[in-house]
C-alpha cells in the first residue's frame, strides 16, 4: 500500500456460506495500518493489529433470515497505532514506509474454545503467581491439570465438564476485607503526537465506535474519555457515532472526565491559559451532556502545576487522577491516594492507579501488582484499573472484560468489579481520614527537556496568550463604552480554541513529530492574523475620534496600556520622514493617552566605550559594564555601590552543553549533561555601540555557537528602565546541543523564587537529598529571582520556559536539537529576549513581577489625531499585591463582564478595585462565570472591596448600565 498518511479504501463483498447455518462469523482483517469498517454508510468497527482488533463480528449465530451476502467498505490508514517511526516507536516517521494488507477472510469463532482458554489463561496465572506458600495456587494449578485431562480436543462435548472444574475455583468468595479493584475502560488517545491532529480524528472514531460495539454485548461496561476536543471532532465528522456516545452518555456507561479542552500540559500554559482550559472544557460537556465532569483526568502529563488545585476547585472539581508520577527516575512518589494542597491551601483528593498504568489488559498479573504496589494500604482499600490500549487510541477488548469476569469476587484475588470515577472516589472520600497531604507541585523527575524543545512553539504560545489577553481588554473597554461594538465572542472561541488544542502534553512541550509541530505553527500564525484584526476593532470603536485620518501625518501618538498600572517607557513610533524615533511616554492603567510633547527622560542613557573596547552604561537607576564580547563584568543599581556580578566572574555568559538523553531525545535533558559545559567564547563581531544614549543606549555582539550557529545580541537599556534587555537572534544548526546562558550573582540564598500560574514556589539551590538534584532543571514563567535580605537579581523573559538556579548562578535554557520525533527540531532561525533586573528588597517590593509583565505585554501605539483628549483609565487596583489578569465578557450574559485578580506577592491583604465602567452590579463568581449569590460587593467611592488570602485568585462579575 502507499505511504504514511494517506488513506486507501476498500470494497469487501462477503458470502457467507449456508453451511455456517448456527455459526458465530467473523470477518478476519490483519494489516499494519489502522483500519475501519464501514456498513451502510456508518463506522461500525475499528481494526488496529496492535490494539488486538483484527475481526469485525457479523453475527454471534447465523439464523436463516440474516443475511448471507453483504458489502463493507474498510478504510485503511497509512500509519500504525504509534504511527509510522522509522526502526524505533519515537523515530521520526519514514517516508518510504509500506503497509500491508496480511489477512482478509470469513471466519467461523469457536466461542466455547474461546472461553475454555481465557479460564486456563487466568487459572495459570494464579498458580504462577500467587506463590508457593499460598494454597490457593496450588488448587489453581490442580484445576488446570484436571481440565486439561478431562478435555478431548476432537470431542466439543467434553468441554463443559472442564469449564465447570475452573468455575468452581472462580465463584470461590473472597473475605470481606479483600481489596476492591475499581475496573473501568480507558483509551488514553494523544490529541497529536507520532501523528498529524487529522488523524487522531479518525482515531477517536475506530477507537470509540469500538467501544460502543462492546457497550452492545456487555450491558456491565463503562468507559472513561477526557478531552472536549476530541468529543467535538466526533460532534462535526461522525454525527452517527455522536448520537450512539450521547446515548451512552444519559445511561452513565460512557463518562465524560477531565473537563478540559485537551489534556494540557501541566506546567507551561498560563494561569489564564488553565482557566480557559476548564472554561472551554466544562461548558462543552454542560452543553452536550446536561453535566460537568467532576474529576480532572490528566494521566499522562510530564508534572503538575501548585496552582492546579484552587483552579480545580474553582472549576466545579474536588477530585484529580493521574499516574504519571510513577515515571520519576530518582524518588518514588510516596503515595498512591492522598489529599494534594496547592500554594493558594485549596485541596483536592488525588488518586494514582497503583497499577501505575493507564492501559492494563484485565490480566491477573496487574491485578496482583495493583494491590502490593499500593503505597496506601491500611489507610484506603479501593484503587483504579484503567483498562484498554492506549496513547494512539484502541480502547478495551472483549478479552479484557472476559478476564475481569472471572476475577469479580475470586478467593485469593482482589475484588473486581467494573466501576465508574464517581463510585471510586465516593468510596476513597469515605476512607479518606486517615490519608496524607502533599503541598506544592507534582514535579515529574523526567521530561524536563520539554521546557525548551521546539522554541518557536513556546513562543508561539506566550506570545497568542498575550494576543488573546489584549484583545479581550480592548474588546470588553469598547463593548463597555458603547456605540455600535459587538464583542467577537464566537471568533475570540474560535482563537481561544486553536491556542488550547497546541497546549496538547505532547505539543507545547515539543515532543511530537514534524508535522504537527507545522499545524501547530500555522494554527499561532492564524491567531495572530486574527487578533490584529479583531485588536484594530477595538481600538477603532474605543478611540475612533482620536485616530489621525489616513492622508494626514500624524502629529501625535495614541498610546494604550492593557495591564493594570500605570506605565511610563520608551516606544518606537515613526517620525515626520517615516523613520523610527523614540518617545518617552506615559500609559494609565488599563486605558490610554496621547502623547504629543514628549517627556524628557528624569536622567537620559549614557553609553561610553573605553579604550580596551568595553562599554558603560549607565540610566540613573541601574549601571553595567560590558565586556567585547557582551558579558557583564558588573552590574549595579545606581548610586549602589552593591555590585551584583561577583569578582572575575562574567554574567550573560552563554555555555553549550552535550545532550544526549537515554532515550526520549525531545523529551528528557540528563543530569549527566551538566558535566559537558562549555562556555561559548568565540567572537564573531566584538561588542560595538549601536545607540549611543539619550532616551536608549544599546551595544550588540556576534558569537559563533557550535560548529555551524551563530548569535547576534543587541543589549539595551531605556531611560527610567529597571531592567537591561538582551535582544537575542540565533541562527540554529545544532545537533544533540543544548544553549543556556548564565547569570553567577553575588546573593546568597538556599532558594530560589520562580514564577508559575498566578503566583510562585521557591526551589532549592543546593542538592543536598535526591529530591533537591533531581530538580536540576526546573521550569518558570516570566521571571525567576535569586534574593537575600535586601537585595536580589531577577531573570526576566518574553518566551523561555526551562530553567536553574544552583548555588548563586542563575540559567535560562535557550535552545535544544533533539532529533526524533523530529529530525528537524529547533533547526531555525530564533528571536528572543530576557532581561536581568538587580532591586533593592524583595522581588516583591522592587516590582520584579510588574517588570515581567510589562517586557511581556508591550505599550501598544497607534496614529493619532491633534485632538486633545485627557487619559483614560479602565481599570486600576489599590495595592501592588493584586494583579488584574484578564477582562472579558461574561460567557452567558452579554450585558455583563469578568474580571479575573489574583494576589501575587504571597500575603494576606485587602484592595479597593476600581473602574470608570458604568456598573450597575458586581459579584464573585467562579472559573465557570457561575456567580456566588452570597458575594454582592457592595460599590463604593473608592471602587469594589476585595479581600484576598496568598495566591487566591478571584473572579468578579460586573453587570454594566445599558
Amino acid at each position: 500500500l502507499s505511504s504514511r498518511w494517506e488513506t486507501c479504501w476498500f470494497k469487501v463483498e462477503l458470502s457467507i456460506p449456508q453451511a455456517w447455518a448456527g455459526q458465530e462469523v467473523h470477518f478476519v482483517w490483519e494489516s499494519d495500518g489502522e483500519g475501519m469498517v464501514w456498513r451502510d454508510a456508518q463506522p461500525v468497527q475499528g481494526l488496529t493489529k496492535e490494539g488486538e482488533k483484527t475481526s469485525y463480528i457479523l453475527t454471534s449465530s447465523l439464523k436463516e433470515t440474516e443475511p448471507h451476502s453483504l458489502t463493507l467498505y474498510v478504510e485503511l490508514a497509512c500509519n500504525g497505532l504509534f504511527g509510522a517511526g522509522k526502526g524505533s516507536m519515537i523515530a521520526p516517521p519514514d517516508p518510504d514506509k509500506r503497509f500491508t494488507l496480511i489477512k482478509a477472510e470469513l471466519a467461523i469463532f469457536n466461542r466455547d474454545v474461546y472461553e475454555l482458554l481465557v479460564d486456563l489463561e487466568i487459572l495459570l496465572d494464579m498458580a504462577q503467581l500467587l506463590g508457593e506458600e499460598n494454597q490457593r495456587s496450588f488448587q489453581a494449578l490442580y484445576a488446570a491439570n484436571q481440565m486439561v485431562n478431562l478435555c478431548d480436543v476432537t470431542d466439543p462435548s467434553t468441554f463443559p465438564a472442564a469449564r465447570r472444574l475452573a468455575a468452581a475455583i472462580f465463584s470461590q468468595k473472597n473475605g470481606e476485607s479483600q481489596h476492591t479493584i475499581h475496573a473501568m475502560g480507558h483509551c488514553h488517545i494523544d490529541t497529536a503526537w507520532l501523528w498529524p491532529y487529522e488523524e487522531t480524528i479518525r482515531k477517536c472514531a475506530r477507537s470509540w465506535v469500538t467501544v460502543v460495539r462492546l457497550m452492545e454485548c456487555n450491558p456491565e461496561l463503562t468507559f472513561v474519555c477526557s478531552q472536549a476536543q476530541q468529543f467535538e471532532w466526533v460532534r462535526c465528522w461522525y454525527p452517527g457515532l455522536y448520537t450512539q456516545i450521547q446515548d451512552y452518555v444519559a445511561k452513565g456507561r460512557f463518562v465524560p472526565v477531565g473537563g478540559t479542552w485537551v489534556e494540557m500540559d501541566g506546567n507551561l500554559p498560563s494561569g489564564e491559559s488553565m482557566v480557559r482550559q476548564f472554561l472551554q472544557g466544562q461548558r462543552f460537556f454542560q452543553q452536550q451532556f446536561g453535566r460537568i465532569c467532576s474529576e480532572f483526568w490528566l494521566p499522562d502529563t510530564f508534572g503538575y502545576s501548585a496552582q492546579l488545585p484552587q483552579l480545580m476547585r474553582g472549576s466545579g472539581i474536588r477530585r484529580f487522577l493521574t499516574q504519571k508520577l510513577c515515571w520519576n527516575l530518582v524518588n518514588t512518589f510516596p503515595h498512591h491516594t492522598f489529599f494534594w494542597e496547592g500554594i493558594d491551601g485549596s485541596r483536592v483528593l488525588a488518586h494514582f492507579p497503583p497499577g501505575d498504568s493507564y492501559g492494563m489488559h484485565g490480566r491477573v498479573e496487574e491485578m496482583l501488582k495493583t494491590v502490593k504496589n499500593n503505597k496506601d494500604k491500611g489507610r484506603v482499600n479501593h484503587s483504579a484499573f484503567l483498562f484498554g490500549f492506549g496513547d494512539g487510541g484502541g480502547g478495551p477488548t472483549q478479552k479484557m472484560l472476559d478476564r475481569m469476569k472471572r476475577m469479580s469476587d475470586t478467593d485469593g484475588l482482589p475484588r473486581v468489579q467494573i466501576s465508574t470515577p464517581d463510585r471510586l472516589f465516593s468510596a476513597l472520600e469515605r476512607e479518606s481520614s486517615q490519608l496524607c497531604t502533599w503541598v506544592g507541585e507534582l514535579f515529574l523527575e523526567l521530561h524536563n527537556g520539554t521546557y525548551t524543545t521546539q522554541a518557536q512553539i513556546k513562543k508561539g504560545n506566550r506570545e497568542c496568550e498575550r494576543i488573546l489577553h489584549d484583545v479581550e481588554v480592548l474588546s470588553t473597554l469598547a463593548l463597555a463604552r458603547g456605540g455600535k461594538f459587538q464583542y467577537p465572542a464566537s471568533e475570540l472561541q474560535r482563537l481561544w480554541r486553536l491556542l488550547l488544542l497546541n497546549q496538547f502534553h505532547d505539543v507545547l512541550p515539543g515532543s511530537c513529530i514534524q508535522l504537527v509541530v507545522e499545524d501547530a505553527l500555522r494554527y499561532y500564525t492564524e491567531i495572530r492574523r486574527a487578533g490584529a484584526l479583531l485588536q484594530e476593532e477595538a481600538v477603532q470603536s474605543l478611540c475612533g475620534e482620536l485616530l489621525q485620518p489616513k492622508s494626514e501625518s500624524a502629529e501625535s501618538t495614541l498610546v494604550l496600556n492593557t495591564l493594570p498600572w500605570d506605565r511610563t517607557e520608551v516606544i518606537s513610533r515613526p517620525g515626520p520622514t517615516g523613520a523610527e524615533t523614540l518617545a518617552l511616554v506615559t500609559a494609565p492603567s488599563m486605558g490610554y493617552s496621547v502623547a504629543r510633547e514628549p517627556l524628557l527622560p528624569p536622567q537620559p542613557v549614557s553609553v561610553m566605550k573605553q579604550e580596551d573596547g568595553s562599554v558603560a552604561m549607565e540610566n540613573g537607576v541601574i549601571a553595567v559594564c560590558l565586556d567585547t564580547m557582551g558579558r557583564l563584568t558588573s552590574l549595579r543599581l545606581a548610586h549602589s555601590e552593591r555590585e551584583s556580578v561577583p569578582d572575575g566572574c562574567c554574567a550573560n555568559q552563554f555555555a553549550l552543553f552535550d545532550d544526549i538523553p537515554l532515550y526520549w531525545d525531545a523529551w528528557d535533558v540528563m543530569d549527566y549533561h551538566l558535566e559537558t559545559r562549555k562556555p561559548v567564547t568565540t567572537l564573531l563581531k566584538p561588542l560595538e555601540v549601536t545607540l549611543a544614549g539619550g532616551l536608549r543606549g544599546s551595544a550588540s555582539f556576534s558569537l559563533q555557537i557550535g560548529e555551524r550557529s551563530t548569535l547576534t545580541q543587541e543589549i539595551i537599556l531605556d531611560a527610567a528602565c529597571p531592567y537591561i534587555r538582551f535582544l537575542t537572534q540565533v541562527e540554529w544548526k545544532e545537533a544533540h546541543k543544548f544553549l543556556k546562558v548564565e547569570f553567577p550573582v553575588q546573593v546568597r540564598s538556599t532558594n530560589a523564587t520562580y514564577e508559575i500560574q498566578f503566583g510562585h514556589l521557591q526551589r532549592p539551590t543546593h542538592w543536598n537529598t535526591s529530591w533537591d538534584w533531581a530538580r536540576f532543571e526546573v521550569w518558570a514563567h516570566k521571571w525567576l529571582d535569586l534574593s537575600e535580605h535586601g537585595f536580589g537579581v531577577a531573570l526576566l523573559n518574553d518566551s523561555k520556559y526551562g530553567a536553574s538556579a544552583h548555588r548563586n548562578i542563575l540559567s535560562l535554557s535557550l535552545l535544544r536539537a533533539p532529533k526524533s520525533p523530529d529530525a528537524m527540531a529547533d533547526i531555525a532561525h530564533h528571536q528572543f529576549t530576557y532581561a536581568v533586573m538587580p532591586h533593592r528588597g524583595s522581588f516583591q517590593d522592587a516590582g520584579v513581577i510588574q517588570c515581567a509583565y510589562n517586557l511581556n505585554f508591550p505599550l501598544h501605539t497607534v496614529p493619532a489625531s491633534s485632538a486633545q483628549c485627557p487619559a483614560w483609565s479602565a481599570f486600576s487596583v489599590s495595592s501592588p499585591a493584586v494583579v488584574l489578569e484578564a477582562v472579558k465578557q461574561a460567557e452567558d450574559r452579554p450585558e455583563a463582564v469578568v474580571v479575573r485578580l489574583y494576589e501575587a506577592h504571597g500575603s494576606t491583604v485587602r484592595t479597593w478595585l476600581q473602574t470608570s465602567l458604568p456598573v450597575k452590579e458586581a459579584m464573585l463568581c467562579d472559573f465557570l462565570e457561575r456567580p456566588d449569590a452570597r458575594s454582592c460587593l457592595p460599590l463604593e467611592q473608592q471602587g469594589m472591596r476585595l479581600s484576598f488570602t496568598p495566591f487566591q485568585v478571584l473572579s468578579v462579575l460586573l453587570v454594566l448600565r445599558q
